[in-house]
């Protein structure tokens, strides 16, 4: 809606020349007639390497330091939490699959929104866009940053919790720092990235290295008899891989940023093939070390797992195991809120969101109105959170963008049938998806009706509320009352709407 701040646009081109920024306004006309100035677009600046640190450190974050005793909990013994974290990795990997073919099929940002809006039309892309901008993403970053607190400020209350205002307000800095990166530059953003992804990585090798030399030493009493106690319970085990699951979330992630991916065709597929069983690998491994020095009674009531691995095993130097998952929280935060802003971003630019949230810096090629909604929102979402029920709350909601999805991928097998698939995954796993979507959404409900499935339900479906008269029927007083809005914060933030690029 070009009308919007047409008048702050035209200002801002004329005013600015930013030294790194997306457009060179030359002083020399001559030049500027023989040089086409640079779109103010996103940059294609994420590389091989950054995609696969955006999909591994964004999985390895707050999850395997938190799930492991939810996921031991539901499963009720050992050998199934191991086989559920492995079974998790499959259904990642098979799920990543039919993205790499949907993501090399439509070069689009926004992860599961372009593919929902090509099969099933505007309206059902809307309610992902509102559910995911409005709840999931926000809330995934409140998650991992509350965990990025727990874990940091822990050294200081030795003996006892944190109190909950010091890592509330600890996470919230830690929202404030993320976006600012983010909104400075996606080079630092994506440098940030590497950085913490071989931080947790290092880790995660120690408490590897560690576990296996006492399974070495003969510590297999945990491991012995590892089914005993075993749940049936369905909804139970649906919880175990929902908290599983959330360990593994973020194997769609470059798929929210295919636009600023070099050579998409390559390396969505080559990054995913790379990072999600190099994770798999690292869950079960790491799920095997905790093993080798606690009881399952020891782990269920472990406020920290790593860290209490660290004190038992690394002494004198366990200081270093809560540092490092400091580390690797704050780059899964850093790589949520990355893929966050894009999806609000690309939701913007199609109408589905205010337009000022589809503008771009002009000096620093970044969605920042967007990285900052989404920063304020997550913000809001810890005041009262409880990680657990957000977890629940998350994967119920997301698995049913997930399902919808790869039933996406199967309509437009008939539908589209003219689309160029540079990957091309069999029918069957896109149809596995869709039934073990539809369980993790109706197994746990079934087994245990709490009224949070209920409130996820009724608000994904409040969208419509908002989508007939500012999406469909787009009313002109709405236009004029935001008109003004949009203009005074492209001014503060100085921004300007995308341009196309076909």
């Amino acid at each position: 809606m070009k009308g919007q701040g047409d008048m702050a646009e035209g200002s801002m081109r004329k005013r600015k020349e930013p030294q790194n920024g997306c457009i060179d306004h030359s002083v020399d006309s001559q030049t500027t007639e023989e040089q086409p100035m640079r779109a103010t677009v996103l940059q294609k600046e994420v590389g091989l390497v950054s995609g696969i640190s955006l999909i591994v450190g964004t999985m390895i974050g707050s999850g395997i330091f938190i799930s492991p005793k939810a996921v031991l909990l539901y499963s009720g013994a050992v050998g199934p939490c191991l086989l559920v974290w492995a079974a998790c990795g499959v259904l990642a990997t098979l799920g990543a699959l039919c993205y790499a073919e949907l993501g090399t099929m439509i070069t689009k940002s926004g992860g599961e929104y372009p593919y929902l809006m090509e099969a099933f039309g505007s309206l059902l892309a809307y309610l992902y866009s509102w559910t995911t901008v409005m709840v999931l993403k926000p809330s995934s970053f409140a998650i991992i940053t509350l965990s990025f607190a727990e874990y940091a400020s822990a050294p200081f209350y030795p003996g006892c919790t944190p109190p909950v205002v010091v890592t509330k307000c600890l996470s919230a800095a830690a929202i404030m720092l993320i976006v600012i990166v983010n909104c400075s530059s996606v080079k630092l953003a994506n440098y940030v990235q590497i950085f913490f992804t071989v931080a947790k990585l290092l880790i995660i090798l120690v408490i590897v290295g560690a576990g296996f030399v006492l399974l070495a030493q003969g510590n297999t009493e945990t491991l012995s008899n590892a089914f005993e106690g075993s749940s049936t319970s369905v909804g139970a085990i649906g919880l175990a891989f929902y908290n599983g699951l959330w360990a593994y979330d973020g194997w769609n992630q470059l798929n929210f940023i295919t636009e600023e991916l070099k050579d998409p065709y390559r390396n969505l597929p080559l990054a995913i093939l790379i990072g999600i069983p190099l994770v798999s690998v690292c869950y079960v491994s790491v799920n095997v070390a905790y093993f080798t020095v606690m009881t399952t009674t020891e782990l269920l009531l472990s406020p920290a797992v790593a860290v209490t691995f660290g004190d038992r095993v690394l002494y004198p130097v366990s200081w270093v195991v809560p540092l490092f998952v400091v580390f690797s929280t704050f780059g899964s935060a850093n790589g949520s809120c990355f893929t966050a802003g894009r999806l609000t971003y690309v939701a913007g630019r199609e109408g589905h969101m205010v337009k000022i949230l589809s503008y771009i810096s002009l000096k620093r090629c970044t969605p920042s109105p967007a990285l900052i909604f989404n920063g304020i929102l997550a913000i809001f979402y810890i005041i009262p959170a409880d990680i657990n029920t957000l977890i629940n709350y998350f994967s119920f909601a997301q698995w049913l963008f997930y399902g919808l999805t790869a039933l996406a991928l199967i309509v437009m097998r008939f539908t589209r049938k003219e689309l160029h698939r540079p990957v091309k995954v069999p029918i069957i796993v896109a149809g596995l998806m869709v039934l073990v979507s539809c369980y993790l959404v109706l197994a746990p409900i079934i087994d245990k009706p709490d009224l949070e499935y209920l409130y996820c339900t009724v608000f994904i479906l409040s969208g419509l509320i908002l989508y007939y008269p500012f999406v469909h029927r787009k009313f002109s007083w709405a236009r004029t009352f935001m008109r003004p809005i949009t203009m005074h914060l492209q001014l503060l933030m100085e921004v300007v709407p995308p341009e196309k690029t076909e």
